[in-house]
């Protein structure tokens, strides 16, 4: 084989393995450093550096450089234009210094060739580009030869310049993404702990203020917290404040549904499960414990689990250890357990539905969260806080709710409590294009007779005739009392308004003084 088409092989192989390198990992000092030694080893060319733009100092710095010290690397500092290599950056163009010690320009800021004056040695240097921008350079030594063919080093020096350039900008751009995601991670972090601060729970009843108080007493601790009350009450949101307003906010918060999960899968979904341990099984699966520890389980819907599954849950309290299904392996777990039910534990326990000691297990620190017809006085705070809500959801501009609306909602008895309220001011916002939500915007359930208070249900002159007096209300709300205005608004005549105004017996004075 002839002199030249061996170094045609030996270079073809070199690109080869600098290819393999600059692809194996995301860190772009360690790629860069398996190039140099690679350029060292098989082509002679030494001292191998790579140097990068920093884009915040505007100033050249060593990104890696093989064979120098790290106090070596620390001096390689240059602004762009200064010596050799900022030169070539400045004029993205390569430079070749036949012999070092003859270059007045050559700065060796890095000392790291030693006395300049006793080596036989050429530079070269290459610009490393991204499109027409030039982000850095790549520099090597070789020994000094007269003669030498130094263009085809350059020529080969260039092309690993570009594949460094892509690898350069593919890492920065994955770091850039990466950094991204955590500053996201960390405001979504912010934001979740400032949504369940106790302090953002909205009540003034008396009721939910001592709830609220033995969240405080309890969020810190590690004990089991048992959340009663009716559906709907709020106890997936107690359940999110405890946890983060606990030192354990930092680790995961694992909701499970146990009325969810059949109970041919509970156990597995709980506890996880080894590899063929039944039919489907082909991996090992981490369960809700496993994937909760240092943190908080919270097992909704409590009542509905198996008694099966209530004695494995049973040990696992008692106990803070486990085993997969189909493993023989015990695992420790340090897990804080919060559980919901909206059944009568006693009930359940006297039919037998219930184990006895499962339930003094977890009623260590029970919370009870009163029915919101229990607490009349947070329905309208509520009422305002859902509209903001979905004003901004849906893009609307509605700025208050009516007397009327307001009254309907004070009277209805909320079976679904505070999820059936927020659906119904959802509904309401969805269908209402005046900047008033109405009584007619709410839902039929609460315009039934129970919720009017009234025996028979209203009769059709008598709803037209509620329907009427609302709006002529509204009218005189916005208008602060002025019937010639409200009867503009209504799009009828003062004779008619003055008519109305008489025959539903309504003060005009009231509104004089309304802020609308």
């Amino acid at each position: 084989m002839t002199t030249d088409s061996s170094k045609k092989l030996t270079e073809i192989n070199t690109l080869y393995e600098v290819t393999k390198a600059l692809s194996s990992s995301v860190n772009l000092q360690d790629c860069l450093r398996r190039t140099m030694k690679i350029l060292s080893e098989s082509m002679g060319l030494n001292n191998g550096t790579v140097t990068i733009v920093n884009p915040v100092t505007r100033r050249l710095e060593i990104e890696v450089a093989y064979g120098m010290t790290h106090a070596a690397r620390k001096r390689g500092k240059y602004k762009i234009g200064e010596g050799i290599t900022g030169s070539v950056v400045a004029g993205g163009a390569p430079i070749v210094v036949p012999q070092i010690s003859e270059e007045p320009l050559f700065l060796n800021r890095t000392r790291s060739r030693g006395d300049l004056k006793k080596k036989m040695l050429s530079f070269l240097c290459v610009p490393i580009k991204h499109g027409d921008k030039t982000i850095g350079a790549l520099s090597t030594d070789r020994e000094y030869r007269e003669g030498a063919d130094i263009d085809k080093h350059l020529q080969f020096l260039t092309i690993i310049s570009g594949l460094i350039a892509q690898t350069v900008v593919h890492i920065h751009s994955i770091n850039e993404e990466k950094r991204q995601l955590q500053c996201e991670n960390i405001q979504l972090k912010r934001e979740i702990s400032e949504k369940y601060k106790i302090s953002n729970i909205i009540t003034n009843s008396s009721r939910m203020q001592e709830v609220l108080e033995m969240i405080h007493r309890v969020a810190d601790s590690n004990a089991t917290v048992l959340l009663r009350g009716e559906s709907g009450t709020g106890k997936n949101l107690v359940a999110k404040a405890i946890h983060h307003n606990s030192s354990r906010s930092k680790r995961p918060l694992i909701v499970v549904n146990c009325s969810a999960l059949p109970d041919t899968l509970t156990e597995s979904e709980l506890f996880g499960h080894e590899r063929g341990a039944f039919t489907g099984a082909h991996a090992d699966k981490k369960g809700r414990f496993e994937l909760a520890e240092n943190g908080t389980l919270f097992l909704d819907e409590i009542g509905e689990l198996s008694k099966n599954v209530q004695i494995k849950l049973l040990n696992v309290i008692q106990d803070r250890e486990f085993q997969r299904l189909g493993g023989i392996k015990p695992i420790k777990c340090n897990v804080r357990l919060i559980a919901a039910t909206n059944k009568n534990l006693e009930k359940a326990m006297e039919d037998g539905s219930f184990r006895e000691d499962f339930y003094y297990r977890l009623n260590v620190f029970p919370i009870y969260l009163p029915p919101l017809r229990e607490r009349r006085t947070d329905i309208l705070l509520l009422a305002e806080f859902f509209l903001q809500k979905y004003n901004k959801e849906n893009n609307k501009q509605i700025r208050r709710i009516s007397t009327p609306a307001i009254d309907l909602l004070m009277q209805y008895h909320w079976p679904g409590n505070i999820r059936e309220l927020q659906n119904c001011i959802e509904r309401a916002v969805l269908i209402c294009d005046d900047d008033s939500i109405m009584s007619y915007h709410l839902a039929p359930s609460l315009q039934t007779a129970e919720s009017m208070n009234r025996k028979d249900p209203l009769s059709l002159a008598a709803a037209v005739e509620n329907f009427e007096r609302e709006l002529l209300v509204e009218s005189l709300k916005q208008s602060r009392g002025n019937q010639t205005k409200a009867a503009q608004r209504l799009d009828t005549s003062l004779r008619i308004i003055n008519y109305k105004i008489r025959k539903y017996g309504i003060n005009c004075r009231q509104f004089k003084l309304t802020k609308h």
